[in-house]
């Protein structure tokens, strides 16, 4: 799965954050607990630098929280990071932000010296309601699809704090395609632009390897279906998504499939690990090389063909 998915407005949004950037004083990056290092952006953390930075893992309580506790400690390991699980059914816990920028940021927060920050996320991880609570006012726009915030604004905090908000970014090019699958099975895509089979497959086929025991109890199977397509097709008899002639609703029976992995109702699921994405990432490095050096290999030849 390749996603191209890069509206206007972030362009323009990456260009802000790199102009505004050198003024910030700390960088809250808000990220989907359930994906990690998918959610995350890669510019976003070039720009950044040595900038003291929290990131907030949101939606905690639909992730696995074994893996929540593994990926914070994987997390805090980069210097000047730290890390916090939260959820918006917390907002004390979610208070806790505004305490830490004051505790890695001691220098400043007195009356004459403001902490200047800058949060930011993805689009759909929950970072306007997380401001909301922050702010305790309704500031930012929410709403339960991505790209929701469209504009930079400033907001001042209690406790001598300013936070820049920035609409969701997602970077232009999802190199990984795992990445792609994740983004899109959480919501951080518009449903518009993905194909609801070709993700709810990717789903069936991780959760029969990682979650087994939650799809059995979940979708009521007396047996464990022998690979992704017989889970579909059995998630798709038991909700009674038929056709004609008995056929299974792919359509509707995958519609089904990531709505419940959406609300949490299949548990705490997260769909990526620091030693899974360590793989992935070194199989694509291995791809880039190979894809650039046939793209060498054939500007040779034609060097060569045009010079004789």
């Amino acid at each position: 799965m390749h996603i191209q998915w890069y509206p206007g407005h972030m362009h323009k949004a990456n260009k802000e954050i790199k102009e505004v950037i050198p003024k910030i004083d700390l960088i809250i990056e808000v990220l989907d607990a359930r994906i990690p290092f998918s959610s995350q952006n890669p510019l976003l953390a070039s720009l950044r630098g040595k900038k003291p930075c929290i990131r907030v893992l949101s939606k905690s309580d639909l992730a696995d929280p074994q893996s929540t506790l593994i990926w914070q400690n994987h997390l805090e390991q980069e210097q000047g990071v730290k890390t916090l699980a939260v959820t918006t059914q917390q907002p004390e816990k979610l208070k806790q932000i505004t305490q830490l920028c004051h505790k890695m940021i001691p220098e400043k927060g007195s009356n004459d010296k403001t902490i200047k920050t800058m949060i930011m996320g993805i689009p759909n991880v929950g970072k306007s309601t997380i401001i909301n609570i922050l702010a305790d006012r309704i500031i930012a726009i929410t709403g339960n699809e991505p790209a929701v915030t469209k504009r930079q604004q400033r907001i001042r905090l209690d406790n001598n704090i300013i936070l820049s908000d920035t609409p969701g970014v997602l970077w232009p090019n999802v190199e990984n395609k795992n990445s792609g699958y994740r983004l899109a099975v959480t919501g951080a895509i518009k449903d518009t632009a993905i194909d609801y089979s070709d993700i709810a497959f990717f789903t069936a086929e991780y959760l029969l390897e990682y979650y087994p025991d939650e799809v059995k109890t979940r979708f009521q199977l007396e047996s464990l279906p022998a690979n992704e397509s017989d889970l579909i097709d059995a998630i798709g008899r038991k909700r009674g998504c038929l056709r004609a002639g008995k056929q299974i609703d792919i359509e509707k029976t995958s519609k089904i499939l990531i709505a419940e992995f959406r609300a949490g109702t299949l548990g705490g699921i997260t769909l990526e690990t620091p030693e899974m994405v360590v793989k992935e990432m070194q199989e694509l490095s291995i791809f880039q090389e190979q894809k650039a050096a046939k793209k060498a290999n054939r500007k040779q030849k034609w060097k060569n063909s045009n010079s004789a």
